[in-house]
């Protein structure tokens, strides 16, 4: 059973920063691609960004391409989160996905409990 938690959401104004973390025990990024999913009030569950197992390939949505960053350190993941905007006001999930498969939702086998960040205008 793997555990994943994450921490560091709140409450920001619109242009702001926030870094996300994702914790687990050791060794799971290695055997997962791990990232971040979204989901936004009323709205469905979307992928925000991937990080490969070997930490060498990255992947983003277009919708914050250029603005978050994505990496990971021995057993943490982060989302760096800059010029956030209140479109990305959401509840946000690190997942833990088989590297054989594709990373979507379904796909998932691990996720965290999740972690609020409002973007206030």
């Amino acid at each position: 059973q793997v555990q994943l938690q994450e921490s560091g959401g709140g409450l920001v104004q619109a242009g702001g920063s926030l870094r996300l973390s994702c914790a687990a025990h050791e060794g799971t990024f290695s055997r997962y691609t791990m990232g971040w999913f979204r989901r936004a009030p009323g709205k469905e569950r979307e992928f925000v960004a991937l990080i490969s197992w070997s930490g060498e390939s990255t992947y983003y949505a277009d919708s914050v391409k250029g603005r978050f960053t994505i990496s990971k350190r021995n057993d943490e993941m982060y989302l760096q989160m800059n010029s956030l905007n209140p479109e990305d006001t959401a509840v946000y999930y690190c997942a833990a996905a088989p590297i054989a498969e594709p990373y979507r939702a379904q796909n998932v086998h691990y996720w965290g409990k999740g972690t609020l960040v409002t973007v206030s205008s």
